[in-house]
């Protein structure tokens, strides 16, 4: 098995995280350092050491944020929804009372009304009936691979990463495959919102203004809100056991029913982080593999690793470089004092790789043990609703992937989301050899 020495690799990351960056080049609000693979653990590496919460400037109109990028900070900060909130955004957007009224979704909110609008679903997202829909998701695998392996040379990203988590999506939605293509363009134009490959309109522009009462500033959030609104047209007063049917004939345990507002923005996240994150883990995992051969051969020799491997892909791949909260009162973290109002910003992708929680934090290791990462949060009321259902999807698509390759290797450059949110792989061009 080959890489392009183009694409870095586990050694020229460790290395390059360790060599010396000035704290005065450090800059995650610059978009451009998040594209090379390399830069953005650097930055990280240099904030965990020299300065773990770290004030840092934006562009105007805002007003900058407390980088957090410690794994126990960080752990502090999401548990403690009284002092560090989610009600004022969890994206370094900075808006208004308005804009919060017309674009909250579950992630924005805390409290009573989170736990009622989370408890519409949570029931479909546990262990019960994520465990029922195992021979669904092997089918699936099935059918995915199946199409792409046979093509010899394909993108990865296109043919399995988005492929598989969309067509399972459509399945909790209850939606024809024939529009999964839509639903990651919409995906993908949503969170693409920095990058000018995917945006309608990019998130800094003038012309972003115009659409600043959607989620992410995107046009495409129409579109999506049209989409689940027919569908909850077509199934209101019904008894089917779909996402959206229990989105629009439940009431929620604090008695208030969904408004209109609250559906749009309900379907929207769940279109949203049904697929993308899902999606981006897989690629990294799949990247991480073509640049480790040897771990690809461990899991091909000892197929019991795969479940423990799941892990260290969600570690590795770190899909979301952070989440905001903003502080409720002054407070102190890490020393430095934070003052009521202040953005203060997890960096989970950070605490992915802290040196305290993590023995060689830039070694892939499938067989790593005790694996205490950050992907899904940590202990917070807002720990991802999708966590066993991401980590089923992807266990299934190794068990199911790896024993079917003889040889993979990398056939191209695999280019990053132009986005300090989304960890994100756009293409994976990969040629395979079938067992």
């Amino acid at each position: 098995m080959t890489q392009l020495p183009s694409q870095p690799d586990r050694q020229s990351i460790a290395d390059a995280v360790r060599e010396p960056l000035p704290l005065d080049q450090v800059d995650l609000a610059d978009l451009d350092h998040f594209a090379d693979g390399v830069t953005p653990w650097r930055m990280f590496h240099t904030l965990r050491h020299a300065d773990p919460v770290h004030w840092q400037p934006e562009p105007a109109p805002n007003a900058g944020f407390w980088a957090v990028t410690r794994h126990a900070d960080i752990a502090r900060v999401d548990r403690d929804a009284e002092t560090f909130t989610s009600t004022k955004f969890v994206n370094l957007e900075e808006v208004d009372e308005d804009q919060i009224k017309r674009r909250a979704s579950l992630l924005e909110l805390d409290g009573v009304r989170h736990r009622a609008l989370r408890s519409l679903l949570q029931r479909q997202f546990g262990a019960r009936v994520i465990n029922s829909y195992t021979d669904f998701l092997r089918g699936l695998t099935a059918t995915t691979l199946n199409a792409a392996l046979a093509k010899g040379s394909f993108d990865f990203v296109k043919e399995v990463s988005a492929d598989f988590p969309i067509n399972v999506l459509a399945r909790l939605l209850d939606v024809p495959p024939e529009d999964n293509q839509q639903l990651i363009n919409w995906g993908n134009r949503i969170i693409g919102h920095t990058d000018p490959d995917y945006a309608d309109v990019l998130l800094h522009s003038e012309e972003s203004e115009r659409y600043r009462d959607l989620p992410f500033r995107s046009p495409a959030s129409l579109e999506v809100f049209a989409y689940g609104r027919e569908l909850a047209r077509q199934r209101r007063g019904g008894d089917a056991g779909d996402l959206v049917s229990k989105l629009v004939n439940e009431v929620p345990r604090d008695g208030v029913p969904l408004s209109d507002a609250d559906f749009d923005n309900y379907f929207l996240l769940l279109v949203v982080a049904g697929n993308e994150t899902t999606r981006h883990t897989i690629s990294h995992a799949m990247l991480a593999l073509l640049q480790h051969p040897d771990q690809l051969a461990r899991l091909r020799d000892d197929p019991a690793l795969i479940p423990g491997a799941v892990e260290e892909f969600l570690r590795w791949a770190s899909p979301v470089y952070h989440f905001r909260r903003t502080a409720t009162r002054d407070t102190e973290l890490g020393g430095k004092r934070i003052k009521e109002g202040d953005k203060v910003v997890m960096w989970f992708a950070s605490g992915n790789r802290d040196e305290e929680v993590f023995p060689d934090p830039y070694r892939f290791d499938v067989a790593r043990r005790d694996n205490d990462h950050l992907t899904f949060g940590k202990g917070s009321p807002h720990l991802c609703l999708g966590n066993l259902l991401a980590r089923t999807e992807i266990r299934i698509l190794f068990e199911e992937l790896v024993p079917r390759l003889a040889d993979i290797k990398l056939a191209g450059e695999a280019p990053r989301v132009r986005s300090n949110f989304v960890n994100g792989i756009k293409h994976l061009p990969v040629e395979v050899t079938l067992a």
